[in-house]
């Protein structure tokens, strides 16, 4: 997430009421009233009743019956990609094109997670030891708080929701202001594939009341996707309560190009790693680095592919670049360039090439920097949007440098045919994935973490369950 999340929701503080408005014509998609105290008190303790009331409590429920409920509420889910592409579009700005894209990243996410549950969540056997049986069970943590963001609403969202589900956790869903349909989908599938009543919920709250939430004695966990400043208000509304908190944070993710790279992948890598959902991903690139021998058919190239977009609005099928999430977004990302600008850097894409891209509208023409350097916020500072800065390097220190530079460390990429050379380089970033030959994609095997200011914790994998379970150890001694 960017700096501009810190810029309030849309809510009404006299009525509790939230706007969505959209970035294709700035009108109110949908009004929702926030949820009072009854209804935040009521959902915390219908999922409370859920995981421990009774003998037919969620955590007691079997594995196996988990597992298929989660798979039906996903292939209900599925079963409405049309209509969800479409708002999407209207919510956040992702051309309706690519709507479809952000389910199957669900389907293929959850599958795996629900695939690999058993393993992740089996005993823990000891070695044997004469006279006594010894294993470690893995347990449900109870309520778990899932706080998501509007750039991949339901990716970052079932990144938790699935595992802890499966886990045996009751799940309450806070969503962002701009998507706040996601939550309302998700639910609908849940209780129509047969989820029992309080085990899967949603709420529409303000900041205020999120974080007595976080503070609430119930919440047993805080799953949070977001900026940094938010990450930092989730951790002070949990402070001294001793709970879990997984907070994936956001990115200035770089790219380093090697003189014997495959210049027509990686530039068709890079440039859809930096401009696709107009920039607006955590694991986006932001920064190139171009071995100098090879930067000017880089760059040449990086161009040319780069004026192919096609800028509009996102209900319009024909549109690869949509609007950015709010017109304070785009103006934001905009003042960046025009600071790099002014500083020396040098812009290759004429923006009346791209017709609707204009000051204080959240239309933004994608933008490739030249002859930048760290000085310039443009690569130092998550911009979050369309635009990327390309700098030559001279050899593969340098360029390690460069991408160590930076506060934050999700991902990082190297493009080069030397496969063995590549990964010994990548041993030496300071970033929670490593990429070679490739960008801007989570592999639901493997953990999805960051380092640094990109935050603590990890989803997805089997090792996305260890974060929603407590251990426990039964040590058993025989007469």
């Amino acid at each position: 997430m960017s700096q501009q999340e810190k810029i309030s929701d849309d809510v009404s503080e006299a009525a509790k009421v939230q706007q969505t408005v959209s970035p294709i014509d700035g009108s109110v998609y949908l009004t929702r009233t926030l949820a009072d105290k009854q209804q935040v008190d009521t959902c915390v303790k219908l999922a409370s009743q859920a995981f421990n009331g009774s003998a037919k409590s969620w955590k007691l429920t079997s594995l196996a019956t988990r597992k298929s409920l989660c798979q039906a509420a996903v292939d209900i889910l599925l079963s409405h990609k049309e209509e969800i592409a479409q708002e999407l579009s209207w919510m956040m700005g992702r051309p309706i094109r690519y709507g479809a894209g952000e389910l199957a990243g669900v389907a293929e996410r959850s599958e795996y997670m629900i695939s690999v549950c058993e393993q992740a969540l089996a005993d823990i056997e000891c070695a044997e030891k004469p006279g006594f049986t010894r294993f470690i069970k893995r347990e449900a943590l109870g309520v778990v708080l899932v706080i998501a963001p509007w750039n991949y609403p339901y990716l970052t969202a079932i990144n938790a929701i699935i595992p802890a589900l499966l886990a045996g956790n009751c799940v309450i869903l806070k969503h962002s202001a701009q998507t706040p349909l996601c939550a309302e989908r998700l639910f609908d599938a849940f209780t129509k594939a047969g989820l029992p009543r309080g085990v899967f919920q949603y709420l529409h709250m303000d900041h205020q009341d999120t974080a007595a939430l976080i503070a609430n004695e119930q919440i047993a966990y805080v799953a949070f996707t977001g900026s940094v400043f938010g990450g930092q208000m989730v951790e002070k509304a949990a402070q001294g309560r001793f709970i879990g908190v997984g907070l994936e944070l956001g990115g200035k993710d770089p790219a380093y190009v090697r003189q014997d790279a495959d210049i027509e992948n990686a530039v068709s890598a890079l440039v859809d790693g930096a401009f696709f959902n107009s920039g607006q991903s955590c694991c986006g690139i932001e920064r190139i680095y171009v071995h100098q021998s090879v930067y000017h058919e880089f760059v040449t190239q990086a161009v040319a592919l780069t004026k192919e977009y096609k800028l509009g609005r996102s209900d319009d099928h024909k549109v690869t670049l949509g609007p950015l999430v709010k017109a304070a977004a785009a103006d934001f990302v905009r003042g960046q360039i025009a600071e790099a600008v002014t500083q020396g850097a040098v812009a290759h894409i004429d923006e009346t090439l791209f017709n609707l891209s204009e000051p204080g509208t959240a239309y933004l023409a994608p933008q490739i920097l030249t002859n930048v350097t760290h000085d310039m916020r443009v690569m130092t500072e998550e911009s979050f949007g369309p635009v990327v800065g390309i700098m030559s390097v001279t050899d593969d220190t340098q360029a390690l440098e460069l991408m160590n530079d930076s506060e934050f460390g999700l991902t990082a990429s190297i493009f080069t045919r030397d496969i063995s050379q590549g990964i010994a380089l990548g041993e030496r970033l300071e970033t929670g994935t490593f990429f070679l030959n490739r960008c801007d994609y989570l592999d639901p095997s493997l953990a999805w973490t960051g380092v640094k200011q990109s935050g603590r914790g990890c989803s997805l994998s089997t090792l996305g369950f260890e974060p929603l379970t407590r251990p426990k150890s039964f040590h058993i001694k025989h007469n």
